[in-house]
């Protein structure tokens, strides 16, 4: 018998025990925690498993089939001219404006794909991060100064974040360099033009699903709003042409999911989350059951999907346990962060940091958040240590890039957001 083995065993059902023994659940403020958790898994289940996170799997999913692995290695690959692998990273992950665990599984794509570290972390931050609707939205509720720190502090990150893991694991880059210089090159099914189309219909269908209402009834961004589920059909139009002319989806298949997804609208009373996850079951469906590259794409769609949904939610109830909603208290009380993040020391800026990646953002949401901290007496500092970490991290974004990259390198990833955060938010509230 090992002994040693044995004795880890022990200890962690001896700490098991003591924590069921010990449990507080006849106070308000646990009951209360465990409310808090499954509320927020309710929220991000009704607002972004259906219309942001599905779309974002399929995305990975057809990366991980269609991307020649070639065309990775060549702009974002251990051999690729930095300059050209941190532009298109930044790039990339800008236009997507997703949250933290949206832009998991297409991280999971490209790294998988032979995208070199650095490259591929800076994606990983800047596209939840350089959030180009959260950056005005942030100058006109909380500032212009603020709104400026935010986009620069945040376009130099994705940069800075990807040259610290690239340094820090330079050994292991050299290795998949080497690697890579060896591999031969993948020739492309069909031409480059046509996976641009199919992959940029896929963005612009998620970008214009979660298309956020703006603060005001005017202007285009409100017009975009209240258009765009009539944008988002012609674009799964689009997207439905693309897979029959280029990809070898069936006629039949194509009008069947098109029928259907009208159909629940109509027998829903117009809700679009009813037929959008409709059109996403048949989807589903047909590439499940089809052979070659379609086939190949659900498999890899549904490997991110086991890979990362359970960790996600898991992360979303511990997160919601101790934190709770906006507005709401978990097990930690507000006032205790309040108290925290007031003026602009070094702790109160960490803290902040901390603080913001563990919680959970959705997009957006986080200058409402900050509008009220702030109202109740955070410093401008902590303000922007919080904006530059809380939407890159969160508890559950956490776990999935542990299953992927492994707890070293997850643990750099996410002390050097936190460190460089709290520097920056250090050193804007001196100057302001």
């Amino acid at each position: 018998m090992n002994w040693k083995s044995e004795w880890k065993i022990l200890v962690t059902m001896a700490g098991v025990f003591l924590a069921a023994f010990f449990l507080p659940v006849e106070t308000a403020r646990f009951q209360g925690a465990v409310i808090e958790s499954f509320y927020m898994l309710k929220d991000y289940a009704q607002e972004h498993v259906i219309y942001c996170l599905l779309p974002a799997l399929f995305i990975a999913g057809g990366i991980s089939v269609f991307v020649s692995q070639g065309a990775v290695m060549k702009y974002l690959g251990a051999n690729a001219k930095r300059v050209m692998a941190y532009s298109v990273a930044a790039v990339s992950g800008t236009i997507l404006a997703v949250c933290s665990c949206t832009i998991l599984p297409l991280f999971s794509g490209i790294y998988k794909r032979g995208a070199g570290l650095g490259p591929a972390s800076a994606f990983l931050y800047s596209g939840p991060a350089i959030n180009v609707l959260a950056i005005i939205l942030t100058a006109r509720v909380l500032g212009m100064e603020l709104g400026i720190a935010r986009a620069v502090g945040a376009i130099l990150f994705s940069v800075l974040v990807g040259l610290i893991m690239a340094f820090v694991f330079r050994k292991e880059e050299l290795e998949k360099s080497k690697k890579q210089m060896v591999m031969p090159d993948e020739e492309s099914k069909r031409p480059l033009w046509q996976d641009i189309i199919y992959f940029g219909l896929m963005v612009l269908i998620l970008v214009f699903a979660n298309w956020g209402k703006p603060g005001i009834e005017s202007g285009l961004w409100s017009f975009i709003f209240h258009s765009k589920w009539i944008i988002t059909t012609v674009l799964s139009i689009a997207f439905g042409l693309v897979l029959f002319k280029f990809y070898g989806m069936k006629k039949y298949q194509i009008f069947i999911i098109a029928l259907g997804t009208i159909l629940l609208y109509l027998i829903s009373g117009g809700n679009t989350m009813i037929s959008f996850a409709g059109a996403v079951v048949g989807l589903s469906y047909f590439t499940s059951t089809a052979e070659g590259e379609l086939k190949d794409w659900f498999d890899a769609t549904w490997g991110f999907t086991k890979q990362i949904l359970p960790l996600m939610f898991f992360g979303i109830l511990i997160a919601g346990s101790f934190l709770g909603r906006p507005g709401h208290e978990g097990f930690i009380p507000s006032e205790w962060i309040e108290m925290l993040v007031g003026g602009n020391s070094i702790w109160s800026n960490f803290f902040a940091s901390i603080s913001g990646a563990l919680m959970y953002f959705a997009t957006l949401t986080e200058v409402p958040i900050l509008q009220g901290l702030i109202g109740s007496g955070m410093g401008k500092g902590p303000a922007l240590a919080l904006l530059l970490a809380g939407p890159a991290l969160s508890l559950p974004n956490m776990l999935v890039i542990n299953s992927v990259m492994g707890i070293k390198k997850t643990s750099v990833f996410v002390a050097s957001v936190v460190v460089l955060s709290t520097i920056a938010g250090y050193i804007y509230g001196i100057l302001f």
